[in-house]
């Protein structure tokens, strides 16, 4: 059996070679691990491929732009991606999907694909869908109710490659569904629309690509990223997007509400006071019944309807009960 010593002799650098640095002075400082001068760069094929966790990341997947310059500009690789889910959340269904997404898939249609719809809450609106590039022939409609049924349909369509876009729209779904999902979409060619609700905004997801959306004024939208690929978005995006048709018969000013101007509420009368109390009791002096305090009260409230200008051009139809002069402009 070789002793301890024997081992530490074999260890030992040979005679009249350097000493071996101790092991905790052979560690290199934080400042000399830092970028130092003449450090050979990356081969160009390595430095493409590695992405930086401050910086969006570069996908080689195709990118369908979203038709919105700013969107694109947040989105890695500058549009929607394929072989990805994409989970949309939002307050109440049926108010921005098409509106959100139907720009890129006038896009994908235009290959000869069809857009495959899972369990939409309402009938799609074929005349609005036509303003967006989207045909009858382009759409197909699948009714599911359970979230059983949205689920294994969703999952057929995306493991047998047989649509250009799937809209799927799951107000029921568990992690773990999501994850199988997500899985089988690295082999899908197109992109992949899950439509959820707000509340789901902290449930655990696999979907690389998350973002809430809602609609403002001035027909704009505000989206919000969640998740992607890249630094932490602070502020939501502002998007313009007026529903398909309407641009061509609103109004300017109907367009923008928010610019319109307020009326100057009344300023109301100061109260008198209704009696004055001496020390014999309550005098004669401005006494008033009850019934007429309440009618000075009310008098002197500003009218709501005076607040606003032509409050019926909110949704850009003219009030039947208004003046035709007022309809007309």
């Amino acid at each position: 059996m070789t002793s301890l010593s024997a081992r530490e002799d074999a260890l030992s650098p040979p005679a009249g070679s350097p000493p071996l640095p101790h092991p905790v002075d052979a560690l290199a400082s934080p400042m000399q691990n830092a970028a130092r001068p003449g450090v050979t760069p990356l081969p160009s094929t390595i430095a493409e491929v590695l992405w930086r966790g401050d910086a969006l990341g570069r996908t080689t997947a195709t990118t369908w732009p979203s038709g919105f310059d700013a969107l694109d500009a947040e989105l890695p690789g500058g549009g929607w991606p394929a072989q990805q889910i994409t989970e949309v959340l939002q307050t109440q269904f049926s108010l921005a999907e098409w509106r959100l997404v139907g720009p890129a898939l006038r896009r994908v249609v235009q290959g000869g694909t069809a857009v495959v719809m899972v369990g939409p809450p309402k009938r799609p609106h074929l005349p609005g869908l036509r303003h967006l590039g989207l045909e009858e022939r382009h759409l197909v409609w699948i009714q599911a109710h359970a979230p059983s049924e949205r689920l294994w349909c969703t999952e057929q369509l995306i493991k047998s490659n047989a649509a250009g876009a799937v809209m799927a729209w799951m107000p029921q779904a568990a992690p773990e569904q999501l994850r199988r999902l997500q899985v089988l979409a690295q082999s899908f060619e197109g992109p992949i629309f899950l439509f959820r609700p707000l509340e789901a905004r902290h449930d655990p997801s696999p979907a690389p690509l998350r973002l809430q959306v809602s609609v403002e004024m001035d027909w704009a939208l505000q989206v919000q990223i969640l998740k992607r690929k890249g630094p932490a978005l602070e502020s939501p995006l502002r998007l313009p997007s007026i529903p398909g048709g309407l641009d061509a018969v609103l109004t300017p000013r109907v367009m923008q509400p928010s610019q319109w101007r307020r009326r100057a509420a009344p300023i109301a009368a100061p109260v008198q006071a209704l009696a004055s109390v001496t020390s014999d009791g309550v005098s004669a002096r401005g006494a008033s019944s009850p019934a007429a305090t309440v009618a000075t009260l009310r008098s002197s409230r500003p009218d709501p309807d005076a607040l606003f200008l032509e409050r019926h051009d909110v949704v850009g139809r003219p009030d039947p009960v208004a003046s035709s002069t007022d309809a007309v402009r």
